[in-house]
């Protein structure tokens, strides 16, 4: 692929990084988004380098998605150098971070992956095609993704939990000796944002005798909005405004594939009656430790919602596209499925009967076997991988920003 010169970012990066230097970094680090939902789980790992002075970071976009819309605006939002992916994959980098797979192995750098989500727990979108089917990959666990001409691409996987450990050896046992436990940054960063539950609910407009009802929905036709697409309608129909208020996310691919107008406008009649839109890239986190139910599906929201503590109702459950024996699995057999053909809100009333501090406890275990550790445990893998000594001061675990839903003029409310 031809790279010309108006395509090429001066700076630290380039091999005459020295003309225009006035800090001397010692590492140059990569940071790799391939879709939005990726690139805020970067989002979250990258501070743990940038604040250090012998590290330099820039930003790219991996074009191994079909859901790259909104990336690069989103990457160039964050404020950092963001080199177009011919440059990057022409260049040397002491280190590479991705949360996800695909085009890895045309980077000079050793590689570091990340999960994006709560973990792997569903099977591969199935391809289209005319040949018979087959079985599916868990997703995020890929063997042609992990291992490529013969080689493990990455030189290190972050994994949440051992058991995470256990399906990437019946996966792909190749890279399993490159993997190391490192818990869950969001699932740390959700349960140091419990103290703020208050002022999340009031950034989110719920009073004190209002109960806040989070809708949640993963992508594709299986999703909770792929089945019920005017869910939000009836949601907000059922639910009095005097009792209830409404939130509603939806994966970031959603947005991506269709746009930030079409959603919006598709969904402008459920905000009109009060529905509270997220925007993809920040505001679910708030609005799950606000929240007081959830209504989601096999998505990983809905998984992390549980392991807050928030009674769930399944709107929408694939068996098929679930991993069995994963944490999304175990949420399947737990929590109560939505009667379409019942009333809402006392199956939202119900919800809470499925559960117990016990099997909370069980699904925070679940999706993490290090709690609170993550920060320190994948900031001392990257500075092995760049062969620096860690930092003294332990790392911090920041809690999430105030959400900040979505106006119904398609704008960001202040």
């Amino acid at each position: 692929m031809h790279c010309s010169a108006d395509e090429w970012i001066p700076g630290p990066f380039d091999l005459n990084a020295s003309k225009g230097s006035t800090v001397p970094v010692q590492r140059k680090v990569l940071a790799v988004a391939h879709h939005l939902t990726a690139a805020t789980r970067l989002a979250d790992i990258l501070p743990l380098l940038e604040s250090d002075r012998r590290v330099v970071v820039a930003y790219t976009a991996a074009p191994a998605s079909i859901f790259t819309g909104g990336l690069t605006e989103f990457l160039q939002g964050l404020g950092g150098v963001v080199l177009p992916w011919p440059q990057a994959i022409r260049s040397s980098f002491d280190l590479a971070v991705a949360a996800s797979h695909g085009m890895l192995e045309k980077l000079h750098a050793p590689v570091m992956t990340v999960p994006h989500g709560s973990g792997p727990g569903k099977l591969l979108h199935r391809a289209e095609g005319f040949g018979p089917t087959a079985s599916r990959p868990v997703t995020g666990l890929i063997r042609e993704r992990l291992v490529v001409a013969g080689r493990v691409v990455p030189s290190s996987v972050a994994m949440a939990h051992e058991r995470h450990q256990a399906m990437l050896e019946r996966e792909c046992p190749e890279a399993l000796p490159v993997s190391f436990v490192a818990g869950d940054p969001c699932l740390d960063r959700l349960l140091a944002s419990l103290p703020r539950r208050d002022a999340y609910r009031r950034a989110l407009g719920v009073d004190g005798t209002q109960q806040l009802v989070f809708v949640s929905s993963t992508w594709d036709t299986d999703s909770l909005l792929g089945r019920h697409p005017d869910l939000l309608l009836r949601v907000a129909a059922e639910l009095p405004r005097d009792g209830y208020r409404i939130v509603a996310a939806l994966h970031p691919h959603v947005w991506a594939w269709y746009g930030k107008r079409q959603v919006t406008s598709w969904y402008a009649d459920s905000m009109r009656l009060g529905v509270r839109l997220l925007p993809p890239e920040e505001g679910w986190r708030a609005a799950l430790v606000a929240a007081d139910r959830i209504i989601g599906d096999h998505g990983s929201v809905t998984s992390y919602g549980a392991a807050l503590g928030v009674p769930v109702l399944l709107g929408a459950f694939p068996e098929d596209s679930v991993a069995p024996g994963s944490h999304t699995a175990r949420l399947g057999t737990i929590a109560a499925r939505v009667d379409w053909n019942r009333p809402l809100r006392p199956q939202l009333d119900d919800a809470v009967h499925a559960f117990s501090a016990d099997r909370y406890a069980d699904f925070r275990l679940d999706l993490s076997s290090r709690p609170g550790e993550a920060a320190g445990l994948i900031r001392r893998e990257m500075y092995r991988l760049m062969r620096l000594p860690d930092r003294q001061d332990p790392p911090e675990v920041v809690p999430v920003p105030m959400p900040r839903p979505i106006a119904h003029d398609g704008s960001e409310a202040a």
